[in-house]
């Protein structure tokens, strides 16, 4: 059992702009129970490190292409994660599949937001699939990771319709609005289920 007096210590990995860590900043600033300590992104040039600044919160990047290989470049994460003391892992539009070695480090510590009903849709371009299968729903899935492409035990999804008129464009906006709403949510859970 978890101090409940002492926040959640979050880490949350990312790749891009940044709009998942975005609501996850904002969950946790209302929200004593979490805390952000570290954004780790494998980009120097994401967006969501900017999003960090001026928040005493560490941006850390960890580029893939200047390690040797996969266990060095995870290995830098792990460090930075170890570093903050982070308690749970949050996959916030990370970009790269981690290895079974590193999920092991991390067991059942690890979430993810994706952007389909798993089981359907795995990989990228889930909203492209999507429309492509002709699918009448679609919608976001926060999952824990283990060692197989989005096929971690389901925590939470979220249902978004599939208009005739639909871009993968604005499915996939409909879609982030969802994941901006379910992934805070889902963190608070695991924060109430780890007191």
């Amino acid at each position: 059992m978890r101090d409940e007096r002492v926040p959640l210590r979050l880490g949350v990995l990312v790749s891009g702009r940044g709009s998942n860590l975005q609501a996850i900043l904002d969950m946790a600033a209302k929200n004593p129970g979490a805390s952000v300590v570290v954004v780790v992104s494998d980009r120097p040039g994401a967006f969501a490190l900017k999003r960090v600044e001026g928040l005493g919160i560490p941006g850390v990047v960890a580029e893939r292409g200047i390690f040797r290989n996969t266990d060095d470049f995870e290995a830098a994460i792990c460090e930075a994660l170890e570093k903050y003391r982070v308690d749970l892992v949050v996959l916030a539009g990370f970009m790269r599949i981690l290895s079974p070695g590193f999920v092991r480090r991390f067991p059942r510590r690890i979430l993810n937001i994706h952007p389909a009903l798993l089981p359907s849709f795995p990989g990228l371009h889930a909203q492209r699939q999507a429309l492509e299968h002709g699918v009448k729903i679609s919608g976001c899935t926060v999952h824990f990771v283990d060692e197989t492409l989005d096929g971690g035990p389901i925590i939470a999804q979220a249902a978004v319709p599939v208009l005739s008129n639909d871009t993968e464009e604005t499915l996939s906006a409909r879609i982030l609005r969802e994941e901006h709403r379910l992934l805070p949510e889902t963190i608070l859970e695991f924060v109430k289920q780890s007191r």
